[in-house]
């Protein structure tokens, strides 16, 4: 036997005679014991309703209900303390009487002569005596291996009266994917090579740890790529922990299209690409001339991109999804309003906690103090708690309203407390011009946002009202005379040591540019859901509040990173690599990138009813009204919905979908804008030819406008080919210009 294994089989032994020696304690051996056999999880008996009339509190955060549930119930024929080999608890689990779960509890197991023991000496409820648990030390945090290398977890128990345990055996393991098999002694055995979050959980405590399996690599060697700013570092050290080396950088016409679209949202045009220095014809650059100052022209170019008003327009878009900025409960002007104050804070660079204290403070009329839309938006307080956790500080609690979260720290108390914070909020309708009098969540018309002088929610798990309490915070909100529960929230969420805060806003930056948060769901922040990268999250965190929180700067960073500008194509053994960016993650042009694009490209603007011809689809203010039928949409609008616009419902960006799809294909291939935008008369293809445009020039055109290049010379030949042999060669234009907006290098951001 391996050594490592034999000492951790001698102390599980060990640990089991002193078990045995010891009074059996439900609090900390039982409950630990029905948690290892899975006997309270969601789909056995923690489920909201129990299983064969038996139910455990989920993942037993509620000892005293389980403790009466197990002794109470079945007039003492799940426990018998005369016979306790007789007992429900132990003839179930063991199959001796018909158990739908299966087989849980070995007869010859420690855990079945624990639980066997503490039946026998009276199946005694310690709660008065027992200590409670204060951590669990685990051991490894982190571990790169061998891609069949298995990795023994080790885990100690801390009670408050200064005890500890080893519980590797007692401990529940669970990784967050099917790379590795686990042992219930907490060995971890790779099926492959590849990254994972194992979770050891003990009672009420839990703890992450990551492990990557990597293969042997025969001949790698680390290419030592130069770093451009303090983010690379983390990011290559990565790497070359992972034997990856990362990809070369972009070529410059895909690192330009690449920065329009995650700033602006459009495409350069041909003079912009040109004059950065992308080849006006086929051929090499100038290669000598490029490589000297490539970094100071692309730094340049990011500058000079977010002084754009295209930018205010797209991160504008990002910040209205978020904050639900739709119609049907903000009416048309609100959008309108809603939109033009976040878009202008943009425009004016707004520090983020400004822009976020603002937004939780606001009160007074939606229409002439635009952030009070956020509550206008969110009619009841549980709404408000769950979407202010989530967009502000990147908690999910959406889990805790019912039981305690499973995943997080959270508990029933934290998410009905922080939900009393915004009990308050009170609406003044002024009108309410409803079209729909059965939808009651429609509104149209001015409401005033202001504060009750009364309010509460009441906890579910206690039925009494909740002491309003900020998130992680232990002593209720105490707010000064001259403020209120918001105001006091809008100051504490802000803080500048509200690393939380800090931390949520550098990732979402951070996703919308590399295409993956660090933490991943970007807004699922939990010690259970640990970032990739830890260390450089902290770092774009502290930066930013150094910063004081200004966006751009951030932006900045990132995009002059050399790990931003990396190109997309695999190198080496990096093909499958989707989480550590080693190369750029491949994605679909949003929606309104793509509307936006095709018509740019096509030479054909917009014309949206209800805004000026011209208006982009970046440029709108919220979403069509979700109460219309889509088989009533616009085409445009039913562009934009297939593609994935949100109905803005949520306050998540995945909200935004990005799946492909067919009804994506027909739209691209023979839908009514698609069709419109190449035979359209006066399109980019019209124009050249009415000004005596040659059909090869006409090509380059198009090729310029939509993929920020000039054709190969085997592309050119083979359209002029085509063209040449077409008797029509207005329609053998349009063919190519369709073949080319279809192609998968223009509907991809790489």
């Amino acid at each position: 036997m391996n050594r490592s294994l034999l000492q951790i089989a001698v102390a599980s032994a060990l640990t089991s005679v002193a078990a045995c020696a010891a009074e059996v304690s439900f609090r900390n051996d039982v409950m630990a014991v029905l948690s290892k056999a899975g006997c309270n999880l969601g789909a056995c008996h923690g489920n909201k309703n129990g299983k064969g009339g038996f139910k455990l509190s989920l993942r037993g955060e509620d000892a005293g209900a389980d403790y009466s549930a197990v002794v109470r119930d079945m007039l003492g024929r799940r426990v018998n303390p005369i016979e306790p080999e007789e007992s429900l608890l132990l003839l179930k689990p063991a199959t001796d009487v018909a158990h739908e779960g299966g087989n849980r509890l070995k007869k010859d197991s420690p855990e079945y002569a624990l639980l066997r023991r503490w039946i026998s000496d009276g199946a005694k409820d310690d709660r008065p005596t027992a200590p409670k648990l204060t951590k669990i030390e685990v051991s490894p945090r982190e571990r790169f291996v061998g891609a069949a290398d298995p990795v023994q977890i080790k885990a100690t128990a801390h009670f408050s009266d200064g005890s500890k345990r080893d519980i590797t055996r007692a401990a529940c393991y669970e990784a967050n994917n099917t790379l590795p098999e686990i042992s219930p002694t907490g060995l971890v055995q790779p099926k492959s090579a590849g990254e994972t979050t194992v979770i050891v959980r003990y009672l009420d405590q839990q703890t992450p740890v990551t492990l990557a399996f990597v293969p042997e690599r025969k001949g790698f060697k680390w290419s030592n790529p130069a770093a451009n700013n303090f983010i690379d570092e983390p990011v290559f050290a990565k790497l070359q922990k992972l034997k990856l080396n990362p990809s070369p950088l972009a070529t410059d016409e895909v690192f330009l299209r690449r920065a329009y679209l995650d700033l602006l949202g459009v495409l350069p045009t041909r003079e912009e690409a040109q004059a950065f220095g992308v080849p006006p014809s086929g051929g090499a650059a100038d290669g000598d001339r490029l490589k000297a100052g490539l970094q100071a022209r692309r730094a340049k170019l990011i500058d000079e991109l977010m002084k754009r008003p295209e930018f205010a327009d797209f991160w504008g878009l990002k910040w209205s999804d978020l904050l639900r900025n739709e119609e049907r409960t903000l009416d048309e002007r609100g959008v309108k309003t809603f939109h033009a104050w976040i878009r202008q804070s943009i425009a004016d660079n707004k520090p983020l906690d400004r822009f976020a204290a603002e937004l939780i403070a606001a009160r007074g009329s939606t229409y002439s103090n635009a952030p009070a839309n956020f509550f206008r938006a969110l009619r009841d307080p549980v709404s408000r708690a769950e979407a202010t956790a989530q967009v502000f500080l990147g908690v999910r609690l959406q889990c805790a309203q019912c039981h305690n979260h499973p995943f997080d720290r959270w508990t029933m108390d934290d998410y009905y407390d922080w939900a009393g914070v915004f009990a308050r909020i009170d609406y003044k309708i002024i009108e309410n011009k409803r079209t729909d009098k059965s939808d009651k969540h429609e509104f149209k018309g001015e409401q005033l946002v202001q504060i009750k002088a009364t309010g509460s929610v009441t906890n579910a798990r206690t039925g009494k009202a909740s002491s309003p309490r900020f998130l992680g915070e232990t002593k209720p909100v105490q707010p000064t005379a001259d403020e209120d529960a918001l105001l006091a929230l809008s100051k504490w969420l802000t803080r500048a040591d509200n690393h939380r805060f800090a931390a949520m806003q550098a990732n979402r930056i951070w996703y919308h540019l590399m295409g993956r948060g660090l933490v991943d769901p970007l807004d699922d922040f939990r010690a259970t859901n640990p970032a990739s990268h830890p260390a450089l999250l902290d770092a774009l965190a502290a930066e930013l509040v150094k910063s004081n929180f200004d966006m751009r700067h951030l932006i900045r960073l990132i995009m002059n990173s050399r790990a931003y500008q990396l190109a997309s194509e695999p190198s080496g053994d990096n093909a499958d690599d989707v989480m550590n960016y080693s190369h750029a993650i491949i994605r679909r042009l949003t929606a309104e990138q793509l509307l936006d694009a095709t018509s740019q490209a096509a030479g054909v603007a917009l014309d949206f009813d209800g805004f000026p011809a011209g208006t982009r689809a970046g440029q709108l203010p919220g979403p069509m009204p979700d109460g219309r039928k889509a088989k009533n949409r616009a085409p445009l609008d039913q562009f934009l919905a297939t593609f994935g616009k949100p109905p803005r419902l949520s306050s998540t960006e995945c909200e935004r979908v990005s799946d492909p799809a067919i009804g994506q294909v027909f739209q691209m291939m023979s839908g009514p804008v698609m069709n419109d935008f190449v035979t359209r008369k006066d399109n980019r293809v019209g124009k050249l030819l009415d000004a005596g445009k040659p059909a090869r020039e006409i090509m380059e055109d198009v090729y310029w406008a939509s993929l920020t290049r000039t054709p190969s010379s085997v592309e050119l030949k083979q359209h002029e080919d085509y063209v040449n042999r077409a008797k029509d060669k207005r329609a053998a234009l349009e063919d190519v210009l369709w073949a080319v907006l279809n192609a998968k290098e223009f509907v991809l951001r790489r």
